[in-house]
This record gives structure tokens, C-alpha cells and sequence, in this order.
């Protein structure tokens, strides 16, 4: 029975259609998710989206004691179509690959793995690992060659004209008009996007010359790649002829027994919805316009192969803070990997289970990670007391555990700023870490920097990695003696109402209502004073004196947290630095 709307989120909802549609497929048969992944490059967070909405979905039905299967089809058999930027270990010699299968191009340089395809599958593994998805891999390349499709190949060929025919329809229609907002450049990124985000969403309908329509491409016996032109082909005998465009080779082959080749995409995708029985799968935005593969899919699964489109969702596209929508083609675009270095599995998770597939949303490299941090501690906290939106509770749950169990988490989850903070101060020397980090709460001090892990360990990474040099934090090894000496009698006397309150006061609780207090008391006000008891002038006054600290601390404006920083200077050295 379908759960409440009105009481689930958006991952069960989903998972009510699912189950429902399955059971009137193919009763009592597990239920089938799908997703589709081209290891044509980097596989990046926009990508994930592909793989993470069905995930979810399936965690959901196992959750719910029914069996289910998430299939993620390597499309490792798709064209090499082009030399991707900024991938290290790769040149413009790899331009010679174009045309060959993804499994047929040579790995980067110094890469531990037997082929292009699989040096950018193994990343996504690993990541899919940590991330706690559940999966079976399907290799294309596998399939194609060892003949699992030759029925459906050469059922495909039998039925040509009727796949011509329904291709037809959306060849002759006019492309829909440019929007006046869009630039041309942002419609070539959309168009760079559609043909990297599904690997082969941009891949022709097949090829028609003078021997007909055909929805299968040889790759040549004797370069290796699919420009080659069928020039004939027998129904009865399975007889087929082509020639190669790049080499001028020519063969004649038997279909029934030639492993080769394989079904154009548009033709492709729709042979496996059937084949496999897929049930859900989603579908990039690339995927919505008149004559997509998604569209016409629909059409050719159902008149020529016999089978059912899938349900599913168009997913929107997922951004970065800072940067321009991803697209694998344009180099440096960040892999699930790259995120996983700088947040734990159960964050990550949680960007993808709260945002319902239509949404877009972004992924903080950048200065932004410490808020959703925050934001996420404050979810944490609301579930452990009881207190957050069912939705809530749900994209919490989804994203900490699945079926199988709870996902491996961080003991002691400190602030990941302070984290950061002290990351940035210590230059990830472990003694002084775990020194700065006992003294945020002297009444419960770390006794190992174990607990705070990995948690920690991701800081450290996003500092490292994200933090350009000229951000970091360097404590001043001597006193700026000229500034000290340079300070009215109420910029001396607020160093030393801060000197004196260090002994009493140092934890980051203590040092906090310190540096926030000293203003106040120059002003004549209780350091426990609210805001609400306090004039506008106080802020203005905070503000100058923290100035103070960093130059003295630092020799700049800003950095981190005050309080954060005073510990990692320490008290001797802060003392020091302060000229008392």
C-alpha cells in the first residue's frame, strides 16, 4: 500500500510508483533501477546525479524488504569521441583513438589500468564504495562482444525500417528557438554537457546511404573505429558488408556471428530497458527536448523491442560553488572523489537525498563547505532531540545510513571550521592538533586525535587543496612592535584586559565571551551584556578590536575564528605577540 504523500519524502514517493509499476510488469520478480555512466573521462558530480536518485530509490524498496537490483551500464563500448582537457597523463596523441571504443584507448600515462575506460570507471568505483551504493556493473564492451545482444541486434536490423521511421518523425522538425536570455557560448556549454553527461546521448541515429537505413556501426577490422558505412546487408543470410571513411578497409561479415560492433544510442539505450526489464531510470535535462534519446526511446522499446519505457525523473544539473556548470569536456571539473577528500560520505549523500531530482543545487569547494557543515550539525542535533521536519528527518536517515547499515561516521564530530581553523594554524602537525584541539573543552579533552577522525582529515584535505597559499594563516613569529607602540591608551588597555582574562578563560567557550567582552567592558557594560542591551556602537568597536588581534596575531585583517586562533597561538606565545 502506497505510503501518505503528505508524511514522506520525496526518495519514497518514488518508491511507491516503483514497486507498484514492477509488480504490474513482472510480478514477484525483483524490481530493476538503472543507471547509464560513460567513463569517457572524469566522471563528475553532475554525473552522480544519474547514479544517486535510482540509489536511493532502491535503498528505499530494500528498506522495505523487497528485493531490488541497481544496475549501472558501463557505457565503456561507447566511440572515444575526444581528447579531453586537463587530464593528467594525456596529450594530443590520444587524438588518434578518436572513433575507437572507450575499452580499445590506452589509460593516461602511469596509469595502473589496462584501458582508458577503465582508469576513469575504477575512480568511480572507489567513490560509489565509500558512498555506500550497491550495484551491479554491467560492461557494454562485455555484452556486446561476447554476443549476449546478437538477438537483439539483429532483430533491430529485421525491424529497420520501422526504427527509421520513428526516427523520422523528429528529424523533419524544426529546432525549437533559441531563448533570447541565453548567449550562444551558454548554449554550446549546454549542447558540450549533453553529449558528455550520458557519454552517448549525442550519438547519431545510425547511418543511410545508398543501401538503406541502418541502427548498427562496425568498428573497422582494420583501424579499430566506428567510421565505417554499411553498404549492404541480407535478412535472410545476416549477411552485411561495410567499408571504413578513415582507412578505406571493407569486409563482408556475418552478423549472426559477428561481435564487433553495436546499436547506435538511440537505438541502444531502448534494446536494453527491454532486455533487462528496467522498471526506474532517470534522465538528464539533455534528455527532454523533442527527439532526444529519452523521447524516442520511448517509442522504439515499446514498437520494435516489445518492452516499456521506464518511469523516472528528468534530473537537473548540479553546480560548484565558484564554478560555471560542470562539464567533463572543459578539464578540472570535480569527481565525486575530489568531494569525498573534503566532506564525509553521509554529507555528500545528504546534498543528493534533500533535494528533490528537478532541483538544482551546488557543491561547495570553497569557503561555503564550513556553513553546510554547520547547517548539517544543526540537522544532526534537531534528529537527536526530536526536533526537526519529518523531511528533514528523512534526507538525515537517507544519508547516514542504508539498508545494509549505518555508513562508518565520525566518533566525536567537532565544528569542521574549528577543524579547518586549527588545520590552516598547525600546518597538520598531530602534537599541536591534538593540544589546541583538548583545550577547546577542558572539562571533556581529546585523548586521541582518532575520534575527531575523519572528520578531521577531510579539513585538513579542503585546506590544503582549496585554500590558496596566499589564504593560509601564519602566526608572526616576533611582536609588531611599531603597531603596538603606535596604540591609544584604549587600544593598550584592550590587549591587556584580554591578557588578564586568558588564564581564566582559556577554552573556546571561555576565550569566545572574552574577545566579544573586552569592547563591552571598555564601554562601560557588563562582558555578559546581550545585544539587546548594547548600543550599535559596541559592534563597530568589536569589530576594530578584532582588527587589532589579527594584525598583532597574523599581520593581516582577518583569518580564522579569534578564539579558534588564540588557542592554536597558545597562551605563552599570545602573550608575546601582544607585547605584555
Amino acid at each position: 500500500m502506497a505510503q501518505s504523500t503528505e508524511t514522506t519524502d520525496w526518495v519514497s514517493r518514488f518508491a511507491d510508483e516503483v514497486i507498484e509499476e514492477s509488480e504490474r510488469r513482472a510480478p514477484g520478480k525483483p524490481v530493476v533501477v538503472a543507471s547509464g555512466l560513460s567513463p569517457s573521462g572524469p566522471i563528475h558530480l553532475g554525473n552522480l546525479r544519474e547514479v544517486m536518485t535510482p540509489h536511493l530509490v532502491a535503498d528505499e524498496i530494500r528498506r522495505r524488504g523487497r528485493e531490488v537490483r541497481h544496475l549501472i551500464s558501463w557505457d565503456d563500448y561507447d566511440r572515444y569521441r575526444k581528447v579531453p582537457n586537463g587530464v593528467e597523463g594525456v596529450d594530443g596523441s590520444w587524438a588518434e583513438h578518436i572513433g575507437r571504443p572507450l575499452t580499445a584507448v590506452p589509460a593516461p600515462k602511469g596509469s595502473a589500468h589496462p584501458n582508458w575506460a577503465e582508469h576513469f570507471k575504477a575512480a568511480m568505483v572507489d567513490a560509489l564504495a565509500q558512498l555506500g551504493v550497491e550495484f551491479d556493473g554491467i560492461s557494454q564492451t562485455s555484452q556486446y562482444t561476447s554476443g549476449v545482444y546478437r538477438a537483439q541486434i539483429l532483430h533491430a536490423m529485421k525491424h529497420r525500417g520501422d526504427i527509421d521511421a520513428i526516427l523520422d518523425q523528429y528529424r523533419t522538425k524544426k529546432a525549437p528557438a533559441k531563448k533570447p536570455q541565453q548567449s550562444q557560448k551558454a548554449l554550446d556549454a549546454a549542447e558540450v554537457d549533453a553529449a558528455e553527461g550520458s557519454g552517448a546521448a549525442a550519438e547519431d541515429d545510425g547511418s543511410s546511404g545508398s543501401a538503406g537505413y541502418f541502427p548498427y556501426k562496425p568498428f573497422c577490422g582494420g583501424c579499430g573505429k566506428d567510421l565505417t558505412t554499411v553498404t549492404a546487408y541480407d535478412d535472410d543470410t545476416t549477411e552485411l558488408t561495410y567499408t571504413c571513411t578513415a582507412c578505406g578497409f571493407s569486409e563482408t561479415v556475418l552478423l549472426s556471428e559477428f561481435n564487433r560492433g553495436k546499436l547506435v544510442w538511440k537505438v541502444d539505450w531502448p534494446m536494453r530497458w527491454a532486455y533487462e526489464g528496467v522498471v526506474f531510470e532517470p534522465s538528464g535535462v539533455d534528455h527532454s527536448s523533442p527527439g532526444s534519446s529519452f523521447q524516442v526511446g520511448g517509442q522504439i522499446v515499446g514498437q520494435v523491442f516489445g518492452g516499456k519505457q521506464p518511469i523516472g525523473p528528468m534530473y537537473a544539473f548540479v553546480g560548484i560553488s565558484g564554478m560555471a556548470k560542470m562539464s567533463s569536456s572543459k578539464g578540472g571539473v570535480p569527481t565525486p572523489g575530489d568531494a569525498l577528500k573534503i566532506m564525509e560520505p553521509q554529507i555528500l549523500r545528504w546534498l543528493y537525498a534533500r533535494r528533490r531530482p528537478n532541483q538544482s543545487f551546488k557543491i561547495a569547494f570553497d569557503q561555503e563547505i564550513q556553513r553546510l557543515y554547520d547547517e548539517w550539525d544543526k540537522l544532526d542535533a534537531k534528529v537527536a532531540d526530536g526536533t526537526a521536519l519529518p523531511a528533514d528527518v528523512a534526507a538525515h536517515a537517507r544519508a547516514v545510513r542504508t539498508a545494509e547499515g549505518e555508513l562508518p561516521r565520525t566518533e566525536r564530530p567537532l565544528p569542521y571550521r574549528t577543524l579547518a581553523s586549527v588545520a590552516d594554524i598547525t600546518a597538520g602537525a598531530e602534537d599541536q592538533t591534538l593540544r589546541i584541539l583538548s583545550e577547546l573543552d577542558p572539562s571533556d579533552p581529546l585523548a586521541s586525535l582518532d575520534v575527531v577522525r575523519p572528520r578531521l582529515d577531510k579539513a585538513e584535505a579542503w585546506i590544503n587543496t582549496q585554500v590558496p597559499a596566499d589564504q593560509r594563516t601564519i602566526v608572526r613569529s616576533e611582536p609588531d612592535t611599531e603597531l603596538i607602540k603606535s596604540l591609544d591608551e584604549q587600544g593598550r588597555q584592550s590587549l591587556r584586559l584580554l591578557v588578564d582574562g586568558l588564564a581564566s578563560n582559556w577554552s573556546l567557550d571561555g576565550l569566545t565571551h572574552l574577545v566579544y567582552g573586552v569592547p563591552k567592558v571598555q564601554a562601560g557594560f557588563s562582558a555578559d551584556a546581550t545585544a539587546k542591551e548594547l548600543p550599535a556602537e559596541i559592534k563597530v568597536a568589536q569589530r576594530t578590536f578584532f582588527a587589532l588581534l589579527y594584525h598583532l596575531l597574523v599581520g593581516r585583517d582577518t583569518g580564522p575564528r579569534l578564539p579558534t586562533l588564540l588557542l592554536a597561538v597558545g597562551q605563552e606565545r599570545v602573550r608575546v605577540l601582544l607585547g605584555e
